[in-house]
């Protein structure tokens, strides 16, 4: 089963090996038919600590990390980060 792979903004890289990415999809409402924006962050393993506030990012869903960190960052503005040791990149 293919992993989920999604696109958003680093909104936080004050941690250690980890960054905050923000996620905006659009959704139709239901009775208005009119597009709203939905966001949610997640928190994504960054191994180099190369993300800076700003970038995007493309992050891959992976085993847990941590209780809340279970994405690897895999793409920064466009270039393939080099994955972890023990991890495997399915779509860099």
């Amino acid at each position: 089963m293919p992993k989920r792979v999604l696109v958003g903004r680093v909104v936080s890289d004050k941690m250690d090996k980890t960054v905050t990415v923000l996620v905006e999809r659009r959704v139709m409402h239901p009775l208005y038919k009119k597009f709203i924006r939905r966001s949610k962050k997640y928190a994504a393993h960054d191994e180099a600590n190369l993300c800076r506030e700003g970038d995007m990012v493309s992050i891959e869903e992976c085993r847990p990390i941590s209780k809340r960190k279970s994405w690897l960052v895999i793409r920064r503005n466009g270039e393939p980060v080099p994955p972890p040791p023990g991890f495997t990149a399915g779509a860099a």
